[in-house]
């Protein structure tokens, strides 16, 4: 096993900064592009990365600890943030994600110690699952969305590339 509470707190520190170098003050053209149909913006991850952060991580850390396997986990909608139109910026939606990421950093450095990290509890598609499984999710959640923004954005200027995509592998599909 490769998981560490320390480097993988590394991580989750280091995302909200991260995003918003990354993404703060691009135009709307990158900002509101995706590869189609039924996919997400940058601005649609970051909305849900901050839905995950209010009902996702937290709640299911909290229901492992006290609930262990005795009650299935609360339900998290991975679409809950397209459900409505948000208006707000990408700069305000990074604010809120930075904001709540801290607060909850904070909730598990309180609680989480480790011999906590092989408690169980009950996930409604997975079973029975462990707090280390939930806590290496979280940073491998991370890790997927930065990947998606990236690809999205690069996605955009597939065809402005010309012959060079031959050798950007971000643009060569699966």
């Amino acid at each position: 096993m490769n998981f560490h509470l320390n480097e993988a707190l590394e991580i989750l520190e280091r995302t909200p900064q991260t995003l918003e170098r990354f993404l703060s003050g691009l135009s709307e053209g990158w900002l509101h592009s995706n590869e189609g149909e039924g996919t997400w913006n940058p601005l649609e991850v970051v909305e849900h990365l901050v839905e995950a952060e209010k009902h996702n991580w937290i709640p299911r850390m909290e229901s492992i600890l006290a609930e262990g396997e005795n009650n299935p986990f609360p339900v998290f909608d991975r679409y809950a943030h397209l459900k409505g139109t948000s208006e707000r910026t990408i700069e305000e939606a990074l604010s809120e994600f930075h904001t709540l990421r801290m607060a909850n950093i904070s909730k598990l450095r309180a609680v989480v110690n480790p011999h906590d990290l092989e408690k169980t509890g009950l996930h409604p598609e997975f079973g029975v699952v462990k707090l280390r499984e939930l806590l290496s999710a979280w940073v491998v959640h991370d890790f997927t969305h930065m990947a998606q923004m990236v690809r999205v954005m690069a996605e955009r200027y597939r065809a402005d590339v010309g012959p060079w995509s031959a050798y950007l592998g971000i643009l060569k599909r699966s």
